[in-house]
C-alpha cells in the first residue's frame, strides 16, 4: 500500500469529439488497478458553470446521479460506482460553478489578503485543492483518476488543463501521468483510417503544456501497427503506449480489452508502482453471461425522456446486472408515456412481461404513466415504480380502487382537490431549486412478511432519494383499508417509502432510487427480483 502522501494521479482528458467514453475508460482503468490490490478513487471535473447538474434538463446532461451524502452529480459517477463497487461522495464531482463559488466566498471573507483574485493562481489552486481532497479521502488512496469533462480546446476547460500542468510540475512525472482519449475515424468512402484528428488533439494539449503519456484511440476496427507508429511519432508518445480502444458489444468488456492491450501495466510502470498480478475471472464470467444469456424477457419502461436513453442510464445498467443474475437478457421496450395517453395502455403494453415507471418531473405524460400502472395492476403484470412511479401507483389506486376520482399530485395541480401526493413538510415554501430536494441516503423500516422484506432479507434498509413530494398521510388509512400495503416507512413512521399490492404477483414501488446502488457484480435485490417475476410471468403467458 502506498503512503497517503505518495498518492499517484492519473489525469484523463479527451479530444476531437465528446461522448468518446472517458467515463467508461476511467472506470475500466480504475477497475484494473483495484483488481491489482490498489485503493482507487475517482474525481470528475465538469467545466460548466452550473453548481451541479441538478437543475439541468436530462436532454442537456443525461441522468443526475445521486451519492450517499446527497450530492447531485454527473452520470459518470454511476459508472465509477458500478465498476469499482465503491460509494462516492460530493467531493468526487466538481464543477466550475463550485470552484468559482468557493474562490468568491474566500475573497469576500478577505482570505486573499487584498490581492487581486485571478484565474492563475487562485482558480487553479482551488482546482488542485479539490484533487488533493480526493486523495485524502478515508485515510488516503493509492491512485486518484481525475477525468476532465469536455474536449481539449474548449475554452471553459482551459483552467483545468492549466491546473493539470501545474500539478504534474509540482508532484513529478513519476507521480502524475496524462491519459488522453481521442478518435481515430474510419473514412468509408476512401477506405482509410485517419490519424490526423488525434495528431491535432494532442497538438492542442501540448500547446497548453501537457504532454500525454498514453493515448487511447477510439476506433471502429483494429488499429494497425502502421497507424500506431504514425500516431506515436507525431504525438511524441512511445508506440506501445498507443492503446486501441475498439468498439465492443458491452461497456463491461472494455476493462478486458484494456487488459489485453496492457494498459494497467503501462500505467503502473510510468508511476513506479510495483507490478501486481490481476484477478479477472469473476469479471470475465460476468461479461460472458451478458453475451450468452439463456433467456430473454421484455420489460417496458414508460417515461418522458425515452428519446435520450442517458436519462435512464443507471436503470439500464441495473437491468443488465439483474439480467445476468437471472441468466437472461432484459430487452427494454421504450414507451413514450404521452403515446399511452393517445393509444391506450393495452396497445402499448400487451407485449411486455413487466412494467417500470421511472422517476421524473413535470406534467407531460403523467396521465399515461398512471394509465400504464392501472393496466399492469388489473392484468397482474409485474410492476416496479421508482420515485414518481410510486406516486403514479398511489394515484391510480386512489382513483380506481378507493374511488377518490379527483386524486392527483400537487406537483401537477397546485389547487388539487384530493392531494394524495403532496409536498413534504420541509419542502413547503422553498423557492430555490438547486440542491433543496430530499437528497441522499435515508433509512427505511420494512414491514415483516411483506414482499419488500422478503426481497431484502432484512428489516431495515438504506436507499438514495431525490424528491420533494410524498404520500399524503391524510390518505394512508383509506389506502390501507382498500388493500394497499405500505410496506416501507421512515423510522419515525411519518414517510411512506415503499408500497405493494399483496394480491398481485409483483406490484411494488419505492420513493427512492434503487438503481443508484446496483453494481456490476452485485445486482440490486429489487431489480433482481423484478426480472425474476417478469420471467415467471412470461413463462406462464407464453
Amino acid at each position: 500500500m502506498l503512503k497517503p502522501d505518495k498518492t499517484k494521479f492519473i489525469f484523463i482528458t479527451g479530444g476531437v469529439v465528446s461522448s468518446l467514453g472517458k467515463g467508461i475508460a476511467s472506470a475500466s482503468l480504475g477497475l484494473l488497478l483495484k483488481r491489482r490490490g490498489l485503493k482507487v478513487s475517482v474525481l470528475k471535473m465538469d467545466p460548466y458553470l452550473n453548481v451541479d447538474p441538478g437543475t439541468l434538463s436530462p436532454f442537456q446532461h443525461g441522468e443526475v446521479f445521486v451519492t450517499e451524502d446527497g450530492a447531485e452529480t454527473d452520470l459518470d459517477l454511476g459508472h465509477y460506482e458500478r465498476f469499482l463497487n465503491i460509494s462516492l461522495s460530493k467531493r468526487n464531482n466538481t464543477t466550475t460553478g463550485q470552484v468559482y463559488g468557493m474562490v468568491i466566498e474566500k475573497e469576500r471573507r478577505g482570505e486573499y489578503l487584498g490581492k487581486t483574485v485571478q484565474v492563475i493562481p487562485h482558480i487553479t489552486n482551488e482546482i488542485k485543492r479539490r484533487i488533493l481532497d480526493v486523495a485524502d479521502d478515508q485515510g488516503g488512496v493509492d491512485v486518484v483518476l481525475v477525468e476532465l469533462g469536455g474536449t481539449v480546446g474548449d475554452i471553459e476547460g482551459l483552467p483545468y488543463i492549466e491546473a493539470i500542468r501545474q500539478f504534474r510540475l509540482e508532484y513529478g512525472r513519476n507521480n502524475c501521468i496524462n491519459v488522453h482519449l481521442t478518435l481515430v475515424p474510419y473514412i468509408k468512402a476512401s477506405g482509410e483510417t485517419k490519424t490526423k484528428p488525434t495528431q491535432h488533439s494532442v497538438q492542442k494539449l501540448r500547446e497548453i503544456g501537457v504532454q500525454p503519456d498514453i493515448l487511447i484511440c477510439r476506433t471502429e476496427g483494429p488499429l494497425s501497427q502502421e497507424s500506431r507508429d504514425k500516431i506515436g511519432l507525431f504525438c511524441n508518445v512511445p508506440t506501445d503506449h498507443v492503446i486501441e480502444g475498439r468498439d465492443v458489444f458491452s461497456i463491461y468488456q472494455v476493462p478486458l480489452s484494456f487488459e489485453a492491450e496492457g494498459l494497467a501495466e503501462k500505467v503502473m510502470r510510468l508511476l513506479d508502482i510495483e507490478q501486481i498480478p490481476v484477478e479477472l475471472s469473476e469479471w470475465r464470467a460476468f461479461v460472458k453471461k451478458i453475451r450468452e444469456p439463456n433467456k430473454t424477457v421484455k420489460i417496458g419502461i414508460a417515461g418522458k425522456y425515452i428519446d435520450l436513453r442517458d436519462a435512464y442510464k443507471s436503470i439500464m445498467e441495473s437491468f443488465i446486472h439483474a439480467g445476468v443474475e437471472n441468466d437472461a437478457h432484459v430487452e427494454l421496450v421504450w414507451i413514450e408515456s404521452e403515446e399511452v395517453e393517445e393509444k391506450g395502455a393495452k396497445s402499448m403494453l400487451s407485449q411486455v412481461s413487466g412494467l417500470l415507471i421511472p422517476g421524473g418531473f413535470g406534467e407531460r405524460g403523467i396521465e399515461g404513466k398512471i394509465e400504464a400502472v392501472k393496466y399492469a395492476r388489473e392484468n397482474d403484470i409485474p410492476f416496479f415504480g421508482i420515485c414518481l412511479g410510486l406516486q403514479c401507483a398511489v394515484i391510480d389506486y386512489a382513483r380506481n380502487v378507493c374511488g377518490i376520482v379527483d386524486a392527483h399530485t400537487r406537483e401537477i395541480e397546485e389547487e388539487v382537490k384530493e392531494p394524495v401526493i403532496d409536498f413534504m413538510s420541509d419542502q413547503v415554501g422553498i423557492t430555490q431549486k438547486g440542491g433543496t430536494m430530499r437528497l441522499g441516503a435515508y433509512p427505511c423500516n420494512l414491514k415483516a412478511g411483506s414482499l419488500a422484506h422478503k426481497i431484502y432479507g432484512k428489516e431495515s434498509i438504506s436507499e438514495r432519494h431525490r424528491h420533494r413530494y410524498e404520500v399524503n398521510n391524510s390518505y394512508r388509512k383509506i389506502l390501507e383499508e382498500s388493500g394497499l400495503l405500505l410496506s416501507g416507512l421512515s423510522p419515525d413512521g411519518e414517510l411512506v417509502e415503499m408500497i405493494e399490492l399483496p394480491g398481485n404477483r409483483w406490484h411494488l414501488a419505492g420513493q427512492f432510487h434503487p438503481e443508484f446502488k446496483s453494481r456490476a457484480l452485485s445486482a440490486h435485490p429489487l431489480f433482481r427480483s423484478f426480472v425474476a417475476a417478469a420471467l415467471e410471468y412470461q413463462e406462464e403467458n407464453s
